[in-house]
């Protein structure tokens, strides 16, 4: 069998992209064995996805709407007020994201048996993962969608493009999760750096409060440091506050997102996916011996 380093001397970005492509049957089967392995022998299976983000809604409810009293989020046009829903809206695709990104660190080195044994394009590992835990959103999201009919949103018109969004935020999550987990071989410190990393970005992104309190506090300080760069200016580089907005926006006011989040959104998963898949292929060369 060829070393790593034979095969991928020769192969540059577009054939490896090719390559991955003409992998996807084995992409698929690694998406379809971690799915059907995830929740095996358990006695309430798949119920189990739903109980993380249950319970980060239950806690999160509790203290910042009831002990902090938040302002309360009306939906526009929708007219629906409830935190606990505005909350879920931004919270799944948040923690779809900090899965992919979280799993995705580590996948490599998780299985480097099998990447010192068998040759395949490595860029699928962290990519099979999209779709393992987009299955689990697929599923949550099933039964959010069922919540906001009961509470009167008028969201079955818009949920093509929450397809979308959902697509757009996957290639953005693959191409972090491509960059964290070729890093990750090099440097294993990355990986607990990430665990740390997720929890500030999630209070830098406004899953849990709305983002008009940032946008007061903008207004309240003016230009930092004698600029004419504003605290809002600064929060609103964060990739996610496209995503969370365009997902609330669809969700939950029931109206289209504006062309400047749709324009985030699409630049962001570009520019992540295209970085990720150039880094790992420079660097998946020598990937089975730093294993």
């Amino acid at each position: 069998m060829k070393s790593d380093n034979a095969r991928n001397s020769r192969i540059g970005p577009f054939k490896y992209i090719s390559s991955i492509w003409a992998a996807r049957e084995v992409l698929y089967n690694l998406t379809l064995r971690e799915i059907r392995g995830q929740y095996k022998r358990t006695a309430l299976g798949q119920l189990w996805s739903l109980a993380n983000p249950l319970a980060a809604m239950l806690i999160y409810t509790f203290i910042f709407s009831f002990l902090f009293r938040l302002p309360l989020q009306e939906g526009e046009p929708s007219g629906l007020k409830s935190y606990a829903l505005w909350l879920l809206v931004g919270l799944l695709p948040w923690m779809f994201f900090s899965r992919v990104m979280n799993m995705g660190t580590g996948v490599l080195v998780v299985n480097a048996p099998l990447i010192q044994k068998v040759y395949f394009p490595r860029a699928i590992m962290p990519l099979s993962l999209v779709g393992v835990v987009g299955f689990n959103w697929l599923f949550e999201m099933g039964v959010l969608v069922v919540a906001l009919l009961i509470a009167g949103a008028f969201v079955l018109p818009w949920l093509p493009l929450v397809l979308v969004v959902m697509a757009l935020l996957g290639l953005f999550a693959a191409g972090i999760a491509l960059i964290f987990s070729i890093t990750n071989v090099n440097f294993r410190d990355v990986e607990h750096a990430v665990t740390v990393f997720t929890q500030i970005w999630l209070y830098l992104t406004p899953v849990i409060y709305p983002i008009s309190l940032v946008e007061t506090q903008s207004q309240r300080l003016g230009g930092l440091f004698g600029t004419n760069i504003t605290l809002l200016g600064l929060y609103e580089v964060n990739p996610l506050v496209s995503y969370i907005s365009a997902f609330r926006n669809l969700l939950y006011d029931n109206r289209m997102p504006s062309a400047e989040i749709w324009l985030g959104c699409i630049g962001w998963s570009i520019l992540a996916l295209g970085f990720g898949l150039a880094l790992f292929a420079r660097y998946e060369k020598r990937l089975a011996e730093l294993l």
